[in-house]
């Protein structure tokens, strides 16, 4: 059975004056689903206020566009909350069952872009939110009486508290009245790292750049179990084709930019040849083989892979599978003689795994 690998962009959740909620189905992409992964994207406006809630699954978020944003965090079993501030290029863990609150104290739009696995969720592929407040709370889900009982709140109290915010997932704070919580900077160093200005494992001059954030370089995403890749292309440069060694699945996200994807499956056949854009999400089944071509004006992408300690296999450049390969094995297993062998081998040694452009004859 073939797979439909084909890029998507996100549907509309909820729009509202402070921002809205965009995700992937399963039903959209089923291989959300299949593959117990999910993905969405937070839009807030200036004074943006995502009210306080838990999800079934755990995630991480990386800021598209922002540099004025704040969480409140609530990491399970604690009974601590943490304020940190986030910027572009920041990325920050969910754990399972955290209760968080996101508000954009900046004066232009915040985005962020949350990619997760949904091993224990109740819907494969996709992230349910439980809200503690506004018109779908859980708390005004309970009777009158358990909750009077429970808070020792007379009938109008209960009242009260159940139903004086009418907001929706997110809300738009008047900025004269309400205040937010201060960031806490010295704990945000700790729970929050920007992988933009991380120093890449893998950079090429006038090809790109590749960062892969893993728990040794960050702790605190070991609390989800995944691990981030960045990768940058210049304008025309290429990643050549690589395959995670692990037993993990890859979602990507395009931030920026744009290009063209490849991917190879288990028959040799390519499960995908076709161009993405900016919001296009896809998944890359374990073992099948990626290959990315930027477009003119380069690409940037995120994602993640469902594991601590991510490994791949690169078929491009001087520390490719081929080389580890003997002489007269690769001849047997071409089909070529031993000069076609040298050739093949003498460009290999000469290259990378990020091509720059070839330049115009």
């Amino acid at each position: 059975m073939e797979l439909d690998l084909t890029p998507r962009r996100a549907e509309t959740m909820f729009e509202g004056d402070g921002g809205g909620y965009y995700t992937w189905s399963s039903s959209q992409v089923p291989l959300l689903a299949k593959n117990n992964v999910c993905a969405g994207r937070l839009l807030l406006h200036p004074r943006g206020f995502a009210l306080p809630h838990y999800a079934d699954s755990s995630k991480i978020g990386y800021v598209i566009q922002g540099t004025d944003g704040v969480v409140g965090l609530v990491l399970p079993n604690t009974g601590e909350e943490v304020v940190l501030k986030l910027k572009k290029g920041d990325v920050i863990p969910v754990p399972i069952g955290s209760v968080s609150w996101w508000f954009n104290d900046g004066d232009s739009d915040f985005i962020i872009v949350f990619l997760g696995e949904t091993s224990k969720a109740l819907i494969p592929g996709e992230i349910s939110y439980f809200f503690l407040t506004g018109a779908l709370g859980i708390i005004g889900g309970f009777s009158t009486e358990l909750t009077g009982k429970v808070y020792g709140l007379d009938k109008d109290e209960v009242e009260k508290l159940t139903k004086s915010q009418i907001g929706v997932l997110i809300i738009k704070l008047d900025k004269s009245h309400q205040h937010i919580p201060k960031p806490q900077i010295d704990i945000t160093k700790k729970l929050v790292y920007n992988i933009d200005d991380a120093l890449p494992e893998n950079v090429v001059e006038n090809a790109g750049l590749v960062k892969t954030l893993k728990e040794e370089d960050f702790p605190f995403i070991g609390d989800v179990g995944l691990s981030v890749i960045r990768v940058k292309l210049e304008p025309g440069a290429i990643k050549a084709p690589s395959y995670s060694i692990s037993p993990t699945v890859q979602l990507i996200y395009i931030a920026r930019g744009s290009g063209k994807i490849e991917i190879v499956d288990s028959n040799g056949k390519r499960a995908l040849d076709t161009k993405v854009e900016v919001g296009h999400l896809l998944v890359v089944p374990q073992y099948f083989v990626l290959a990315e071509i930027a477009g003119e004006e380069g690409i940037e992408c995120y994602s993640i892979v469902t594991t601590t300690k991510p490994l791949f296999e690169e078929l491009g450049g001087r520390r490719s599978i081929w080389g580890a390969l003997s002489p007269t094995l690769e001849q047997v297993a071409l089909n070529v003689d031993s000069d076609f062998q040298k050739l093949f081998m003498s460009k290999i040694k000469k290259s990378t795994n990020l091509i720059p452009p070839v330049p115009d004859s």
